[in-house]
């Protein structure tokens, strides 16, 4: 097993229980102890996990602003689910803004048989990886984020003022009932508040780890949303409320 692949295992294991053990790792593994804890240490660096004496634990912090190269490696078959129930809430033709989120990411590889989509992004990644597509990608522009591979800034934001779009597709931080919708970051939430507004219908991508959490920019309360899409049923206090702010709920 390569490096890459070994880490990547170590991080599913730590999402999935929470906390993983040197011991452990090594005879799953069958490596020295020595090496996982020289893998702990990169994941650390990361900012995925925080190390403890004889392992690590998941980092749990919703105001870090992980790197785009770590938040791609995280919850990955959560995010491609979530992707692909909400295809069918997009139409030929339809005209879309996309953040630069990951689970936005996977969610525009499942529109490549759409056809006559335009789609404004401030999305690095999305520029890059559908350059050849089918689909029409408008760039916003901006000053370039390098951690987040996102563009941001007054150059974005009067590009963005310039569209009105069908739908809007967006993640988060973090999700309160009593604080509403959450980001990790001043600038990409500022131009998020912006995409909204231009918007008849909102998409917010929501995996289940995402409730009850409250990261450092407030972006918007819960009734600018049209549809949550998540990995699992909600609480039914949570399903509750969202029904009385009229959000569909798809899980």
């Amino acid at each position: 097993m390569l490096a890459a692949e070994r880490r990547q295992r170590t991080i599913d294991l730590i999402h999935q229980d929470k906390r993983v053990l040197v011991a452990d790792l090594s005879k799953m593994f069958d490596v020295t102890e020595e090496t996982i804890r020289r893998d702990l240490e990169k994941l650390e660096k990361e900012g995925i996990v925080t190390r403890t004496y004889g392992g690590a634990m998941l980092n749990r912090h919703t105001n870090e602003d992980l790197p785009y190269s770590t938040r791609n490696t995280i919850n990955m078959d959560m995010k491609r689910d979530i992707a692909l129930k909400a295809l069918h809430l997009i139409q030929d033709g339809d005209t879309l803004m996309v953040d630069p989120s990951s689970t936005a990411f996977e969610f525009v590889k499942t529109l490549t048989n759409k056809s006559n989509l335009t789609m404004i992004t401030n999305s690095i990644n999305i520029l890059s990886e559908f350059a050849n597509s089918n689909l029409n990608i408008i760039s916003t522009g901006g000053s370039l984020r390098y951690r987040s591979l996102s563009l941001v800034g007054p150059i974005s934001l009067e590009t963005v003022q310039k569209y009105n779009v069908d739908t809007v597709i967006i993640g988060c931080k973090g999700l309160s009932l009593d604080k509403g919708i959450t980001d990790s970051n001043e600038p990409e939430c500022e131009l998020k508040k912006t995409m909204l507004k231009q918007a008849n219908k909102v998409i917010l991508l929501a995996d289940h780890t995402k409730f009850d959490k409250v990261a450092f920019v407030k972006l918007t309360e819960l009734n600018f949303i049209h549809y949550i899409i998540t990995d699992q049923k909600p609480s039914n206090q949570w399903l509750e409320r969202l029904a009385e702010v009229d959000i569909e709920v798809i899980y």
